[in-house]
């Protein structure tokens, strides 16, 4: 299972970061929720980033490419080994920091990996 942080995370059930939380949990995948509402998804707290988190595999981006760049830091911090951009995160510059930094950037839509087996 990969223990997978995703920014964007929302209470929000018309979402698809909530979809996606509740598919990652469903298939036993443990969660990190990082948003700037309150609340939970899938039994786990949505939290402020900040806290860096160890053991991260994956992080998956439900943020728009303009609000990525107060991200770069926390997300190099956390060093996951793969950084999913699902459809409209798309961010060329963030993808390169990544992969300067040895950290694989995947455009992907997250539920589609889950729902085929490829996560």
């Amino acid at each position: 299972m990969k223990k997978t942080l995703i920014i964007g995370a929302t209470h929000n059930p018309t979402r698809y970061a909530y979809r996606a939380a509740q598919m990652l949990k469903a298939k036993g995948h443990e969660i990190i929720n990082v948003g700037i509402k309150k609340g939970e998804v899938a039994g786990v707290e949505i939290e402020q980033p900040g806290d860096i988190h160890e053991g991260v595999h994956t992080i998956t981006l439900y943020i728009g490419s303009d609000l990525q760049d107060g991200y770069h830091d926390y997300i190099l911090k956390t060093n996951p080994k793969r950084v999913i951009f699902n459809p409209g995160t798309e961010n060329h510059n963030l993808e390169e920091l990544l992969l300067r930094n040895g950290i694989e950037a995947v455009s992907a839509c997250t539920l589609v990996l889950l729902a085929t087996g490829q996560y």
